[in-house]
């Protein structure tokens, strides 16, 4: 194969490769983060929910964590419902 063969193909080519730098690899790694911060978490740290509920970890298990909010009352999240952005800027 020689470049003028390859020449249409070119800007298809590149399409692809900016795709993937600026939108599947920013996203495999804000994932990659947000799995790596619910991993670590722990009883007694700070955290937002997706719905924007503020707390702090009272209980969890496998697939849950109970959150314990400012007036004292506690609600029962799934680990998805946590929030990597929103929980940073806590910390």
């Amino acid at each position: 194969m020689n470049l003028a063969q390859i020449q249409p193909f070119l800007p298809m080519i590149l399409i692809v490769v900016v795709f993937y730098f600026f939108m599947i690899r920013p996203q495999m790694t804000k994932a990659k983060d947000l799995k790596k911060f619910v991993a670590e978490l722990k009883k007694g740290d700070k955290l937002i929910t997706t719905a924007g509920i503020h707390g702090k970890i009272a209980d969890f298990n496998e697939t849950t964590i109970l959150v314990e909010t400012e007036g004292g009352g506690k609600i029962r999240f799934d680990k998805s419902a946590v929030s990597l952005d929103a929980s940073k800027a806590i910390v």
